[in-house]
């Protein structure tokens, strides 16, 4: 939802003409018009005429060509898969009930019934609630109330297992007009569900890291919106972890759990819990301002890596999931459901009454075979690095092949080991870590198997014990050795800027691989890549693709900085002694226009010279105006020198990247044309008005050259 979307007045409809205006049934999906007033209080206007069409008339297979084909962040936003994995992963049986609020176009809809054995859904468009019917008309098990919330509330069923309030809970005072509307909006949400029931709250944190860094708040698209407090107003409140709780233990709610949405709630690839909090260099993928520009005021990356290391990531998160009911047993769970089909899978950690686990899921029918042959990999990896010292993490498929499991092994990671040599400039101990990765990965070369994937995130480490965690990219051929190592290094370093400090040349010689080899490798990588993702755009050619910008502020402040110095002149006072630095001042905001410059210079009756410097740069300079106390100043050799050479009277050109005017005062008291008596001995004003174009210091030179006579 977004505070951009336009209210509408409602016009009152009677039942027979609103279901004259919108069908009651669309496919298998029903929609419930009684609470309907008759026109949409909210709109994001053509954009839901535009995805009405497309969900009309086009397969869901379709949606990612659609999104990338628009670069639109409303369609990418409502049709993008990805919207779902924030569900995905609770544990609704086909036999639970669901009711979801504000429902919306659908996204999260789409995903609930998958999973629920029937999904009741509200929203106060019928427009919206349209293309959620549509977008999901062959489902059977959806129904969808179109209305006020507070409306239909009374009707709803008091047996629901899951209440899911997906990006909603921030317009809670919208829903409630009450004084303390979010405390009585979860009340009101309580009585329908069961005992053991679950509701589940994503919202954005109040606090959030992205807020710092530079983004503007999701809801009003105003910088520091919520970290001041909202002080401008408007319909949607975020909060921080402490304030969801004290609402939570008012309505005397005592069992959550709060999990954590990674990059955010809206497109989740990760979900973290205070079980399994997010280790030092996992939290990369920071750019997602997908609908707004923004400011990249700090790297998120790295400010993320201190407060993980000083256990601050809960209050900083950018989003949270609160799941208020009984806990969940997932403590962790990532998607790569950015993939081609075939290798579409959710990893999760489950903290069971038999231990903790790894599960491996598949997300989709053709990806049950990617799953099925974890276990043949684990068989052959097991068998030719048996006795080698590096182990491989046993895996046992479900009976009814749903999910592939694993061990949870403890330890750290050879990625974070290798860091920390890094951060601490210890290379003998990364280079020993080194060798020991590549003499164990070479065991067994011969054999017609491979993990091909064997990167140092991949392995970890708890004492002499080395585990592969992960080897989904097995393949049953023969391959070198120091080909699998030099694709570890790659993604290595092509991950984290600081590691570019590895003396790469030194590693390619180890590994024996010639520049041309390393070359070869590289095109075979980016051929992996896009194997793996289907040749789709990634989130973040898609981010590019929006046209949206992250502008560095510190760049905005340099060049202001230069702004303000090119926009200055400096006047330099001879006194008798010549011009010197210790007798000179900058005169600020003498600009008037982008090239005109108009300036009061004062100075006493001891001064018999300026200097004007116009510019730091090659330039032109045509004067417009040249007085002293009222009176015009000649624009001739006897009152004005410069260092460039005259164009005509008033017009010079300057190659010298330090152009600079003189004027003579001293000529003033002279006999000739000026004036008698216009000096003082007090205080004296030369009025200068000019015009100043920036040269590059070739053209200026070429000017100068076809310029015959020195002013």
């Amino acid at each position: 939802m977004s505070e951009q979307t336009k209210k509408q007045k409602p016009v009152h409809l009677s039942q027979e003409e609103i279901l004259k205006k919108y069908p009651n049934e669309v496919g298998k999906v029903a929609l419930d018009y009684r609470f309907y007033p008759g026109e949409d209080l909210y709109s994001d206007g053509a954009i839901e005429d535009e995805l009405l069409k497309i969900v009309k008339e086009r397969a869901a297979v379709e949606y990612p060509d659609i999104i990338e084909e628009k670069n639109s962040w409303p369609i990418l936003y409502h049709l993008s898969a990805l919207r779902g994995n924030i569900v995905d992963w609770l544990p609704i049986k086909p036999t639970d009930k669901v009711l979801e609020i504000g429902a919306g176009c659908g996204a999260i809809t789409e995903k609930l019934s998958e999973k629920a054995g029937k999904v009741t859904c509200v929203d106060l468009s019928a427009k919206r609630s349209l293309i959620n019917a549509w977008r999901n008309q062959d489902k059977d098990n959806i129904e969808i109330f179109v209305g006020n919330f507070s409306d239909i509330e009374p009707s709803l069923e008091t047996d629901y297992d899951y209440a899911c309030l997906i990006g909603v809970f921030e317009y809670g005072q919208s829903y409630i007009h009450t004084r303390t509307p979010y405390e009585d909006f979860l009340k009101i949400m309580r009585k329908h569900i069961k005992n053991n029931g679950r509701i589940v709250i994503a919202i954005e944190n109040k606090l959030g890291l992205k807020y710092w860094a530079g983004c503007k708040e999701d809801h009003s698209g105003v910088y520091f919106d919520g970290l001041e407090g909202y002080p401008d107003g408007g319909s949607a409140r975020t909060f921080t972890r402490k304030g969801l709780e004290r609402i939570f233990r008012s309505c005397g709610v005592k069992e959550y759990s709060f999990y954590y949405p990674y990059p955010d709630y809206k497109f989740p690839a990760t979900i973290f819990s205070d079980r399994r909090l997010p280790n030092q260099g996992e939290l990369t993928d920071n750019m997602r301002n997908f609908d707004r520009d923004r400011m990249v005021l700090f790297h998120e990356k790295y400010v993320f890596d201190g407060l993980v290391q000083d256990g601050l990531f809960e209050l900083f998160s950018n989003s949270f999931m609160a799941v208020l009911g009984p806990e969940l047993e997932a403590s962790y769970v990532k998607y790569s459901n950015d993939r081609a089909g075939e290798y579409e899978l959710r990893t999760e950690i489950l903290d069971t009454l038999d231990g903790r686990k790894v599960r491996k899921v598949p997300l989709s029918r053709e990806a049950a075979g990617h799953i099925k042959n974890m276990n043949r990999y684990f068989k052959l990896l097991s068998k030719r690095y048996e006795g080698s010292g590096l182990s491989i993490n046993r895996c046992a498929l479900a009976s009814d092949g749903s999910y592939a499991e694993f061990p949870f092994v403890r330890g750290v990671t050879l990625e974070e080991l290798l860091d920390r040599c890094l951060e601490t400039d210890d290379m003998e101990g990364f280079y020993r870590l080194f060798d020991k990765y590549l003499a164990l990965i070479s065991y067994g070369e011969e054999a017609e198997v491979a993990d091909y994937d064997l990167i140092f995130a991949n392995i970890l480490v708890d004492g002499d014990r080395w585990t592969v965690i992960d080897y989904e990219w097995t393949v049953e051929k023969q391959v070198p050795s120091s080909e699998i190592a030099f694709r570890a290094v790659y993604c290595y370093v092509l991950e984290e800027e600081k590691r570019n400090k590895l003396d790469l040349d030194f590693l390619l010689a180890k590994l024996k691989i010639s520049q041309e080899q390393a070359r070869v490798y590289q095109e075979q990588e980016k051929k992996f890549q896009k194997q793996v993702t289907g040749k789709r755009k990634s989130m973040g050619e898609l981010r590019a693709a929006m046209g949206t910008y992250a502008v560095d502020p510190k760049d905005l402040m340099e060049r202001h900085l230069q702004k303000i110095l090119d926009e200055r002149i400096q006047v330099y006072y001879d006194r008798g002694n010549g011009f010197s630095e210790n007798d000179s001042v900058y005169l600020p905001d003498v600009y008037v226009t982008e090239r005109e410059i108009a300036a009061d210079i004062p100075f006493d009756g001891n001064v018999r010279s300026l200097r004007i410097d116009p510019a730091d740069q090659s330039c032109m300079v045509k004067i417009h105006e040249l007085t002293l106390n009222g009176a015009a100043v000649p624009l001739n050799k006897k009152y004005l020198e410069t260092n460039g050479k005259r164009v005509k009277d008033g017009c010079c050109v300057f190659s010298t990247q330090d152009p600079n005017i003189l004027v003579r005062i001293s000529a003033f008291v002279e006999q000739g044309s000026f004036p008698e008596g216009i000096l003082t001995r007090g205080e004296n004003i030369l009025t200068v008005k000019m015009e100043v174009a920036p040269l590059s210091a070739v053209m200026a030179k070429d000017m100068e050259m076809a310029v015959k006579r020195l002013w």
